[in-house]
């Protein structure tokens, strides 16, 4: 059997070095097209096991990051190694980045004019003649690819199948990598949000060497421990979310909300305007308990629209140092929230949801505005 040595020799190959071995139990490509970060996260993890149960190998996507405010003013794709190591994902299963892919294997095995596209019947109703499958149609479908310079020649067609584990044996037979050697996929082979028993899945997501150095050397320039890290997500397009639960049309099951809410609908417990949108009064509320209890020194705020750090720092009549970053990239956030002593997050947000996975896995504590004490998860894979 080969060691986790082997295979990183194999699948991880330095710059300059021959092509990797190809995998003859195939592979398994997809665009990260639903949603920003904290939901291609969710959607990596549950592709990373349906990679695993076909046995073929992932080609890990490149984030996508939409710089529409900022330079480049586009869709900037960030490869996966620029924020994770891909080594720990080994101890898993077999991936391999997709530049590697396209820039290695591709040219040989999958090359220009043999690129067969994969997707649901009721997906290719879009496509004019009914049969082809949209790969491509707007963005971030079609930038995506051309990074790439991909384009597929034919689509293959599939219905009354699902991404679950009880569908193994039907994929394997529908598509036996000696004849469909690269599934390519339109979207994610996953659902929103990540099933509870891919969440200790989270421990193979380890931060690269250069986010870790970034990370560690705000959390000692600007901090002092013990910190609270919390995250706001209190912007105008979370309000309007946030306002189908007063109007009825989000229950409690609504985006990322299992995690604090349960993931059984049978039991899940009642979501709240303040776990959704907390007001000042309430992170002012849970800012004050948390903070005594910890003894923290400083609070670290992270958020995509309004602080409250002078309304937080008045709270505290100064005692506490009060930081919001405002970083380049979000994922310094992430790693500073997930350093932190103590967590408070927002239930609903994926963003929240990808530090609370992290902490788990870590034996962190963490807690949700609107929701001190959130039920335990099922930990164990």
């Amino acid at each position: 059997m080969m060691g986790a040595l082997g295979l990183l020799l194999l699948l991880l190959p330095a710059s300059g070095s021959a092509a990797p071995a190809w995998d003859p139990a195939g592979y398994l490509l997809y665009c990260p097209c639903m949603g920003r970060f904290g939901n291609q996260a969710d959607h990596f993890l549950g592709s990373l096991v349906f990679a695993k149960t076909l046995n073929r190998t992932l080609a890990v996507p490149p984030w996508i990051e939409y710089r529409h405010h900022r330079p480049p003013y586009t869709n900037l794709h960030v490869s996966y190694k620029e924020y994770f190591k891909l080594e720990p994902l080994l101890e898993y299963h077999r991936v391999i980045s997709l530049e590697d892919f396209m820039e290695r294997l591709a040219p040989i095995h999958w090359p220009p004019g043999k690129r067969v596209a994969y997707c649901f019947e009721v997906a290719a109703q879009r496509s004019s003649d009914k049969r082809t499958c949209p790969m491509k149609d707007g963005n971030p479908f079609g930038p995506f690819w051309d990074q790439f310079n991909v384009d597929f020649n034919r689509s293959e067609l599939f219905g009354g199948i699902s991404f679950s584990l009880s569908y193994k044996d039907l994929w394997i037979q529908r598509f036996p990598p000696s004849e469909h050697p690269v599934l390519a996929l339109p979207g994610a082979p996953a659902q929103f949000p990540v099933l509870e028993e891919h969440r200790p899945l989270h421990k193979y997501v380890v931060w690269s060497d250069e986010m870790v150095q970034k990370g560690e050397a705000y959390i000692h320039s600007l901090l002092v421990r013990p910190y609270v890290g919390i995250h706001l997500r209190i912007g105008s397009d979370w309000k309007n979310a946030c306002n189908m639960l007063k109007d009825g049309t989000a229950g409690s099951h609504f985006m990322a909300s299992p995690q604090c809410v349960g993931y059984d609908r049978n039991n899940a417990a009642p979501l709240t305007m303040d776990m959704c949108l907390p007001d000042l009064k309430e992170i002012k509320r849970a800012l004050k308990l948390w903070v005594k209890k910890v003894e923290a020194k400083s609070v670290y705020i992270a958020t995509d629209s309004e602080s409250h750090t002078t309304e937080i720092q008045q709270l505290f009549k100064g005692k506490i140092k009060v930081v919001n970053l405002q970083p380049e990239v979000a994922q310094i956030d992430l790693y500073i929230l997930g350093q932190s002593d103590y967590f408070i997050g927002n239930c609903v947000s994926s963003f929240t949801a990808f530090v609370k996975r992290e902490r788990d896995v870590h034996g962190r504590p963490s807690s949700f505005f609107g929701m001190d004490h959130p039920p335990r998860l099922r930990d164990e894979f």
